[in-house]
């Protein structure tokens, strides 16, 4: 009998811990359904197309080629732009990554509604076959050449050998400068042959092979030739020794004196 009453006394006391209990667990429940439906509430707001649609554009970096109007017309050119929380920024730097002058973009989106673009632009070293220029890895890039600043050396190749004509021009300007001459063409043809204009007017026709071992020889012989250099219009170097040498006709010669 103690014992039954002991027990009749635990269920007479469990009974309002049990309501407390529930009544904790709903309030719970009602919490954080508030919260989830504030949080689906705030989140639908921000992804909603008419919120916070990305309006300003700030341009950084050291550009002298690419300007605020070529990012616009850039953009232009996307479907869509998207909103502060929508937009890939991913499609944003591939975009602005297609303006000739581009060397890379560095994008983040400011809040609420701004697009900061950094540019690091393409260094122009050189013009490469007539229409478009190589910058100082030997990446072929387009822009418009005229707006290009200063003089620059022409190259020319077949397809994908840039990087391989302008590695030579490098190694072998230093050798024409010692003679107060500077390339102002470098030519590899289809046949693999190499030429050199200079910008006396000298044509050089330097073959397929022993290039270093050709400049030399002219090096040589244009240290001897003096004062009569400038009657030369070119020389052959292909030979195993020796030269051909072109002359410019002395009407001509006189003409451009009488200049």
């Amino acid at each position: 009998m103690i014992i039954s009453s002991f027990n009749e006394g635990r269920s007479f006391f469990e009974i309002p811990q049990i309501k407390k209990h529930a009544v904790g667990a709903s309030f719970l429940m009602v919490v954080i359904v508030l919260i989830g439906y504030v949080l689906y509430s705030t989140v639908s707001w921000m992804w909603d197309d008419q919120r916070l649609p990305l309006s300003k554009l700030v341009l950084q970096g050291d550009l002298e080629y690419v300007s605020a109007l070529d990012v616009q017309r850039a953009f232009s050119q996307l479907d869509y732009v998207g909103t502060f929380m929508s937009q890939d920024v991913d499609v944003l730097q591939d975009t602005i990554e297609s303006i000739p002058w581009v060397s890379n973009a560095a994008i983040r989106k400011q809040w609420p509604d701004t697009i900061k673009v950094f540019i690091t632009e393409h260094h122009a070293i050189a013009i490469w076959n007539g229409d478009a220029m190589l910058n100082e890895s030997g990446h072929v890039f387009n822009g418009d050449i005229g707006k290009l600043k200063g003089e620059h050396v022409k190259l020319y190749g077949p397809e994908g050998t840039s990087e391989e004509v302008l590695q030579v021009w490098q190694k072998v300007s230093n050798q024409f400068q010692s003679l107060g001459l500077t390339i102002t063409s470098l030519v590899l043809n289809e046949r693999r042959a190499w030429q050199i204009i200079l910008d006396n007017g000298i044509r050089l026709e330097l073959g397929k092979e022993s290039l270093e071992e050709r400049i030399e020889r002219f090096i040589y012989l244009y240290n001897n030739l003096g004062s009569e250099a400038q009657k030369v219009s070119y020389i052959d170097l292909r030979y195993d020794t020796g030269a051909a040498v072109g002359w410019f006709p002395e009407e001509l010669e006189q003409e451009t004196t009488d200049d």
